[in-house]
């Protein structure tokens, strides 16, 4: 479990807060979470044991006749209570080779309920998970500063040490395991050489050498949390990276400054992407929005959701947003908490260098991670 368990009756009550309105106003006696995101979100652990699965092995509830329940099989409840679960979540338990998770929350649960996984039972519906999930409590904001920071360090350390004759899987290797060793996992590791990097807005890698630069982006999870970053490597800079780096750059300052006047203006996900669109106008490169989505909200998911011109999700605060917009052979990106008063990366150290970006409109400047020269 990650830090929110030294302060579980406070972190825990606000889930409770949270899961008894939205039972109020559906009329549902309980709430379950089989979905790995969920489940930690509610729990501050994790039911997952096969990494390829979309349900864990365990599913946690609220029932308001109950509290909080988890459900799982003979072979992991042990395992769970002892390493991965508050004391206040009630076990019960079914036999591996008895009932599935479905089957098990239909058995136990009082209805109507809801889920966050498809159960063909009457009285069950489909909650989704990211709704109840934003805004961020504090709980989640003082983890998510120490992941931000913690991963940010692990993707430096190795960045800095990068070989323009690496290839893009030996550098891949080296952030999974740098990432590893502080309980981080890696559910997306991209490195592109600049060959690819100018190829590819996911450059997944290969046996490719580096070459003349490197873009390197990460989504690290640990305790139910995503947060993403971009570095950028130069060995022998091409001429046009600066000015196309610090062009997207400003893309990301001014969807940030767009993020906290939609949050505070009741605004949606498309009146963000609006601002986008019009940066990427200002910058000069008017098209590029189209090559690759421009990220969005981000929590108990790696994007809770992705913007995109119509999305109408509200945008809230304080909330974590991994804006990532790209313009060939570049990419700015970075998790950052926004809240009605402050915008805060999280994926910022202090041993990288970084560059000032203002918004378009001139009246929002944010540090954002320079190119470094190697």
């Amino acid at each position: 479990m990650d830090d929110r368990s030294d302060g579980t009756a406070t972190w825990l009550s606000a889930r409770q807060d949270r899961l008894e309105a939205a039972c109020l106003e559906a009329g549902w006696h309980a709430i379950w979470f089989a979905r790995p995101n969920g489940f930690a979100w509610l729990t501050g652990g994790s039911n997952v044991v096969d990494r390829d699965s979309p349900i864990g092995v365990a599913a946690a509830g609220y029932s308001r006749e109950d509290g909080f329940v988890v459900l799982t099989n003979n072979i992991e409840a042990a395992r769970l209570v002892d390493e991965e679960l508050p004391a206040a979540f009630a076990v019960e338990t079914h036999q591996w080779y008895g009932s599935s998770i479905e089957e098990a929350i239909v058995d136990r649960s009082p209805t109507p309920a809801a889920a966050d996984i498809s159960i063909d039972a009457e009285g069950f519906n489909r909650v989704d998970g990211a709704t109840l999930r934003q805004p961020l409590t504090e709980a989640d904001i003082s983890a998510y500063e120490d992941l931000g920071l913690e991963a940010a360090t692990a993707v430096e350390m190795i960045c800095a040490e990068l070989q323009p004759a690496d290839t893009e899987h030996e550098v891949a290797s080296g952030l999974r395991i740098a990432l590893a060793s502080q309980g981080i996992n890696a559910p997306v590791v991209l490195v592109g050489g600049a060959d690819r990097a100018q190829s590819y807005r996911h450059y997944m890698p290969t046996t490719a050498e580096l070459g003349d630069y490197a873009l390197v982006s990460v989504t690290a999870e640990r305790g139910g949390l995503y947060t993403s970053l971009t570095r950028t490597v130069a060995f022998d800079e091409p001429e046009w990276l600066a000015d196309r780096h610090e062009a997207a750059a400003r893309v990301e300052t001014t969807a940030l400054a767009a993020t906290q006047r939609a949050a505070a203006a009741d605004g949606t996900a498309a009146d963000v992407f609006g601002a986008i669109q019009d940066a990427y106008d200002v910058v000069g490169y008017p098209d590029e929005w189209k090559h690759h989505h421009q990220g969005g909200a981000a929590g108990f998911d790696g994007r809770e959701w992705i913007a995109t011109p119509s999305l109408a999700e509200p945008v809230h605060a304080p909330m974590a947003y991994a804006w990532n917009p790209t313009i060939q052979g570049t990419k700015s990106e970075g998790t950052v908490l926004v809240t009605e008063e402050s915008i805060d990366p999280v994926t910022l150290t202090n041993s990288w260098p970084t560059i000032g970006v203002t918004s378009i409109d001139e009246e929002t400047t944010i540090e954002r991670p320079a190119i470094r020269q190697l």
